[in-house]
């Protein structure tokens, strides 16, 4: 059952679910760019400069949180943005080696 803010559990992690978040341009741009981050830095979800508008961006980032790829922090009026990269690796071993060697 996902916690309170809807990250799910480890073990509720469905590979089809991070595919299908995965399968979007815009989603995909968003891991690749927390992959080249420092395991456990957080950054701002404006920060991604994504061409859409508030509620689209909010959008994106639920169906990645909902699938396990993020977890969101509260940090005063904003939220934060960081890549499960572990929970990820461990859960799917090389998933990330793949995204990050994607193709454009």
């Amino acid at each position: 059952m996902p916690d309170a803010e809807g990250h799910p559990a480890l073990d509720e992690i469905q590979l089809v679910s991070v595919l299908a978040a995965l399968a979007d341009p815009l989603r995909l741009e968003v891991v690749q760019k927390l992959m080249v981050e420092a395991d456990g830095v957080e950054r701002h979800c404006t920060s991604f400069g994504l061409p859409v508008s508030k509620s689209t961006r909010s959008h994106h980032f639920k169906v990645l949180r909902e699938a396990g790829l993020i977890k969101q922090v509260d940090r005063g009026n904003s939220r934060m943005a960081q890549l499960r990269r572990s929970d990820i690796e461990s859960r799917f071993p090389g998933l990330l080696d793949a995204v990050a060697t994607a193709p454009d």
